[in-house]
């Protein structure tokens, strides 16, 4: 007899996402998002809902990798061009790292860099 399978995506284990803590106890990801305006936080907070369900494979528009790293770029579009770096680490889990609000079309090396210090 026929029948449809049908995929639940619910059904699998989701991805985790960890906040970067710095020795002295600071969520550099958690303040920048504090910091946002409400409309912002919240275009913030559904980005990361998506991460969480989907993982890596989100895709574009939301996330992208950034060449020649291992930093991955959550891209939360609109008037204030919000990124969020992060990694993927084992056991489905991602390591938000450093936010900001970007200003121009590439990512600056600056914020590469400052990511790259703290994944280290």
């Amino acid at each position: 007899m026929g029948g449809v399978l049908v995929y639940n995506k619910t059904m699998e284990e989701q991805w985790k996402v960890l906040l970067y803590t710095t020795l002295q106890g600071e969520k550099p990801v958690n303040e920048f998002i504090h910091s946002l305006e409400l409309k912002a936080k919240t275009k913030v907070y559904n980005a990361l809902e998506l991460l969480k369900s989907f993982g890596v494979s989100v895709g574009s528009p939301h996330i992208k990798k950034l060449t020649g790293t291992e930093l991955w770029e959550l891209r939360i579009l609109g008037s204030d061009s919000i990124r969020i770096l992060y990694i993927a680490i084992t056991g489905k889990n991602f390591l938000l790292l450093h936010g900001f609000k970007k200003k121009k079309d590439k990512t600056p090396p600056k914020e590469i860099k400052n990511c790259r210090r703290q994944a280290c």
